[in-house]
């Protein structure tokens, strides 16, 4: 009764968003995008992941999350890539980070869960640690894929860490009394090669975006652990969080059992 979203709604929209995908593959072949044909394959072989993770692993995946998995997938590589919503919309990939950043602690706490409540492990945490946990989790993946991004950048020359235009500058570094105090630098043009870039501002290379995704994670991994404490405290209570968590059958049947 918690999970209102239905398998009949999960798998609509899954065949609905393939649709999708497969309709801009073929725009893309006809417009010789043919890299943007890889990325199609690519969403459609993302799409299967949590079919494989509940037939492999014996997880039950809620529907919701399932859902809101989909949409991600989409709205990364359809959308985001091919559709260059990350140029169109400037919020569209604060949007996923901070989505990210909910779907990785989820998937932390249930791993985290599972070994807490299972008896083939020696591992009894608190609600507050597992929480704890499964932020770090959260947090940790948005690390390691900040990383890859800058690996992309700097050995492939791709630009997966945007740029940011700023146009003032605080610096202790440009003092010219050597003082360790800051100061402010209006930048109201910047020359390379010769050339003015028009922007009227710093050209500001990944930092500035790779401290706004930590932080949007940040926030969707702080949701989710408010959320996944609230539900540890009160087991089986909540109405969010069981459609967000996925469950362990396994687990499940060692609980019945005893």
């Amino acid at each position: 009764m918690i999970r209102k979203f239905t398998t009949k709604g999960k798998l609509t929209l899954k065949g609905f968003l393939s649709f999708l995908v497969i309709l801009t593959m073929v725009r893309q072949f006809f417009l010789g995008n043919y890299g943007n044909i890889f990325l199609g394959i690519l969403t459609l072989i993302l799409f299967t992941i949590p079919v494989i993770v509940d037939r492999r692993l014996d997880v039950d995946i809620p529907n919701a999350l399932q859902a809101v998995i989909l949409i991600f997938i989409f709205s990364a590589e359809i959308l985001g890539e091919i559709g260059a919503f990350y140029m169109r919309i400037p919020i569209w990939d604060t949007i996923l980070h901070t989505t990210n950043g909910f779907l990785m602690a989820a998937i932390g706490f249930c791993l985290i869960d599972f070994f807490n409540r299972s008896e083939k492990f020696s591992i009894q945490m608190s609600p507050l640690s597992v929480t704890l946990v499964a932020f770090c989790f959260s947090m940790t993946t948005a690390v390691i894929w900040e990383f890859f991004e800058f690996s992309m950048d700097w050995f492939f020359h791709t630009d997966m860490q945007k740029d940011w235009i700023i146009h003032d500058i605080y610096s202790v570094t440009l003092n010219p009394e050597m003082k360790n105090i800051p100061i402010h630098i209006p930048v109201e043009s910047v020359l390379i090669n010769g050339k003015d870039l028009g922007v009227g501002g710093y050209l500001d290379i990944g930092l500035i975006d790779t401290m706004k995704d930590m932080i949007v994670n940040f926030i969707g991994a702080v949701v989710f652990s408010f959320i996944g404490f609230i539900y540890l405290k009160e087991r089986g209570k909540g109405s969010i969080a069981p459609k967000f968590i996925p469950v362990v059958r396994n687990s499940e049947k060692d609980s019945e059992k005893d």
